[in-house]
């Protein structure tokens, strides 16, 4: 199971190996393209040397900017995103033991409790959440009962509407041309 997210092999095998670094490419996910989002944790990796949550949670707040803001920064907007991403760390240190794959893992979680789980998460609201999910459901071996059902519209088989379906370039465009018409029907119904 090796995940092709972002077209750098690199970024695509540390989200496939480390469950927090496709943790926080899905909380980066939003105001940037996908595959900037999911490479940011590769970005951040090169930039300090740090991979697992307790080492970012316990990081010198403005030295972890720092490292969001190099060229090319990790984040359109680095300030707002190093302090979720700092904060989504302590909370998988402080509720899961540090251990992000715990979220999915621990006490073979139902689909709806996975969701719920994530949504209790930092910067994780009911899209993202259900997103996620459905990520872990369809590319990440994750078969708690009723997950497609919790991931929504998401978990649809066959469907090209998230970075869940993306597994090649060819899905990949797929899934913006969904996006796309989603934004062209939303800006005709306002």
């Amino acid at each position: 199971m090796a995940l092709h997210i972002t077209g750098d092999t690199a970024a695509d095998a540390l989200l496939t190996d480390n469950p927090l670094a496709l943790l926080v490419g899905m909380l980066l996910d939003q105001q940037v393209p996908m595959e900037t989002a999911f490479a940011g944790p590769l970005k951040i990796e090169q930039r300090t040397g740090a991979t697992d949550a307790s080492t970012i949670a316990a990081m010198d707040p403005d030295e972890f900017l720092e490292a969001f803001k190099t060229t090319p920064a990790v984040h359109r907007f680095p300030g707002s995103m190093a302090t979720r991403v700092q904060t989504l760390c302590r909370e998988i240190v402080d509720q899961w033991g540090g251990d992000a794959s715990a979220l999915w893992t621990e006490g073979d979680p139902s689909g709806a409790e996975v969701l719920k789980r994530l949504k209790a998460l930092p910067g994780f609201g009911e899209q993202k959440a259900k997103i996620f999910l459905a990520l872990l459901g369809k590319q990440y071996g994750f078969t708690g009962a009723g997950w497609r059902e919790a991931a929504g519209d998401y978990g649809t088989e066959g469907s090209y509407r998230s970075v869940a379906d993306i597994v090649s370039p060819e899905s990949l465009t797929k899934v913006r041309e969904h996006k796309k018409a989603m934004k062209a029907a939303a800006k005709a119904n306002a």
